[in-house]
């Protein structure tokens, strides 16, 4: 395990990361984390005394990563951007997304779109996964699930999708 201090920042203008709270995570930290790797990767650990597991660390260049800090984290850690952090993170080996019976019940109806989604990188199929799983109501899930789908469908990626459903919302108004 590897255990360092480090103060959480907020991004400024930075396209889709405006106004992300995360802290950084320097090359030399990050070799010893999962030696040689230039790619997203899965950490565990604490960040003060909050266990955390299944956080991804993204790389931004050099070397470094950055590991986003939402906000139901930086609520329990009672702590914002500026604030100093002590941090102890492994590599997590255990974290697996699965995909929802009824994401996959929906797919059985567009074989073409559910081997598009499957071609998808897994970081990147667990994107749509965990957007469908943190929908609060039903009606929220369904529609994200069918949006999902029709992403698929349509050969879009999250990103697109996502940029996609703004652009659609933008329109309405």
């Amino acid at each position: 395990m590897v255990e360092f201090n480090t103060i959480i920042l907020k991004f400024g203008d930075q396209g889709e990361k405006t106004g992300w709270r995360y802290i950084d995570i320097p090359a030399d930290i990050a070799q010893q984390l999962k030696p040689g790797n230039k790619q997203s990767f899965r950490v565990k650990g604490m960040l003060d005394a909050y266990p955390i597991a299944g956080l991804a660390l993204m790389p931004m260049g050099e070397g470094n990563f950055i590991m986003a800090l939402k906000a139901d984290i930086r609520k329990a850690i009672h702590k914002r951007e500026g604030a100093m952090l002590q941090v102890k993170l492994e590599l997590d080996t255990d974290y697996k997304v699965e995909m929802p019976a009824d994401l996959i019940e929906c797919f059985e109806a567009d074989p073409e779109a559910l081997e598009f989604f499957n071609s998808l990188l897994r970081s990147h199929r667990d994107y749509f996964v965990k957007w469908i799983e943190g929908a609060k109501t039903e009606a929220t899930r369904i529609k994200r699930i069918v949006n999902t789908v029709n992403a698929a469908s349509r050969r879009m990626g999250y990103p697109e999708m996502t940029r996609a459903l703004k652009a659609e919302k933008d329109q309405l108004f």
